[in-house]
């Protein structure tokens, strides 16, 4: 499948939080790893300090099978950022620049709506230095809680929240619905 993705002219990015995988991925071409882990995964700053590929760190509380089990703060947004802060400075002693990062809270990732809504409120506050901040609420259960829709009917909630998270801030937005939210981009 990558193969063939970097066929394209496009940016291909992979999600991965495992070294291995993305060793492979950036060797094959892959232009961004989006890491759920943050980077904090053995290894995986030293498989992306021997490339050029750009690393999305994510935030994530606790583990893909449990994050969402009892997530709990005493203040999400210095947490989150405090996190986020923590692995640049990590990427940047591993010799990753600055010029290769972007920063995502992770909304979803181990949050209640409650501290998803704090996050995209505040999300100016989540900056670290002048990084890029990327935000992905495209049909995420959040959008579900606020809207009542199913998965499959999100999209106008979806464009919506991209749109409210340009507005706060965010440099790059992760979406399903490419088109509708370009036009509404667009319009703003």
């Amino acid at each position: 499948v990558l193969e063939r993705l970097l066929e394209l002219d496009t940016i291909v990015s992979l999600d991965t939080r495992k070294p291995a995988v993305a060793a492979r991925a950036v060797a094959m071409g892959v232009h961004m790893v989006n890491d759920i882990a943050g980077g904090r995964a053995p290894g995986m700053l030293e498989v992306l300090a021997e490339c050029d590929a750009a690393l999305c760190l994510m935030h994530m509380q606790g583990e893909p099978r449990t994050m969402q089990a009892a997530p709990r703060y005493h203040d999400v947004v210095a947490e989150v950022q405090g996190f986020l802060a923590g692995q640049v400075a990590a990427c940047r002693g591993a010799g990753i620049g600055d010029q290769r990062l972007l920063v995502d809270p992770g909304f979803g990732f181990g949050k209640t709506l409650e501290h998803n809504l704090t996050l995209l409120r505040e999300l100016a506050a989540l900056r670290v230095d002048d990084l890029p901040l990327l935000v992905g609420l495209s049909r995420k259960g959040m959008i579900g809680a606020v809207t009542g829709r199913e998965l499959g009917r999100r999209s106008a909630g979806s464009v919506a929240g991209a749109l409210l998270a340009v507005q706060r801030g965010a440099n790059v937005v992760r979406v399903h619905d490419v088109a509708e939210t370009a036009d509404a981009l667009e319009c703003w």
